[in-house]
């Protein structure tokens, strides 16, 4: 019996890539996985850097969302996986009725589940720059270091900044804090599929606090289940130890399958 299409969606400062490691560990098992970037993302991470797209400024949740909707109806019912932002979408696209079986990777907060102060501190750099919401902006090596990959081994963290931080648009941060709507999840659904999510004890943008909230907003019914990773940070899918969160997710993707 063929497996079902892996639709992999990323968060902020990174772009498809991010996921290769993935991809290839659940090719060897079997799977297609498709890893789209975000729009005007499609490039390699130097060349973004050196010069990102001009319309990358004013994509938004709404414009990326719609992105991934796109590609999960042309790939037919795939599993769903998103870390980060991309866990939101991914919990956004489950609302709509869409995925077989979906996993939010350290999701950023939908509406309704308050950010922790580790959180506030981790999006100052984005919101506190005047006029963010219509700029593109790129994470410093520094806070790459202290609050996104701080389970990289110290040693290794440039390396890692160089091979996959890219621009990002502020927009997508200013429309998380003031625009409820495009991140609103309908915790009451029924007819859906299951849904992991999956904290890292050490994640220092979103707080393992916030994924737990988050898994505690969804009422009785389909399966809701959460996974809290000891000692793992927010780049828990590319950081050492990524292989035991990539087979957890997919061995609980197959126990929900059948």
């Amino acid at each position: 019996m063929d497996k079902p299409p892996i639709l992999l969606v990323h968060g902020a400062w990174v772009n498809g890539r991010c996921w290769d490691s993935f991809r290839e560990r659940y090719a060897a098992r079997g799977y297609t996985c498709h890893a789209p970037s975000w729009p005007h993302d499609e490039r390699s991470v130097q060349e973004l850097r050196n010069a990102p797209a001009p319309e990358l400024a004013g994509v938004g949740i709404g414009e990326i969302v719609e992105h991934y909707r796109a590609r999960a109806q042309e790939l037919g019912d795939p599993i769903l996986i998103g870390h980060s932002f991309g866990g939101l979408f991914v919990q956004r696209l489950v609302s709509m009725g869409i995925g077989r079986a979906a996993v939010a990777i350290d999701s950023a907060p939908p509406f309704g589940v308050l950010p922790s102060f580790a959180a506030l501190r981790a999006a100052f750099p984005v919101v506190s720059t005047p006029g963010h919401w219509k700029k593109t902006l790129t994470m410093s090596e520094e806070d790459f270091g202290a609050t996104f990959a701080n389970g990289v081994p110290e040693a290794d963290r440039a390396a890692a900044y160089d091979q996959y931080v890219i621009p990002t648009p502020g927009r997508v941060y200013a429309q998380a804090t003031w625009s409820p709507k495009l991140v609103k999840v309908d915790f009451k659904k029924q007819d859906r599929c299951p849904l992991l999510l999956v904290a890292g004890s050490e994640d220092k943008t979103i707080s393992a606090s916030m994924n737990r909230a988050n898994h505690g907003k969804y009422k009785p019914g389909p399966v809701t289940d959460f996974k809290e990773f000891e000692g793992r940070s927010h780049f828990l899918i590319a950081e050492p130890g990524w292989e035991e969160v990539a087979d957890f997710v997919i061995d609980w993707v197959e126990q929900q399958l059948g």
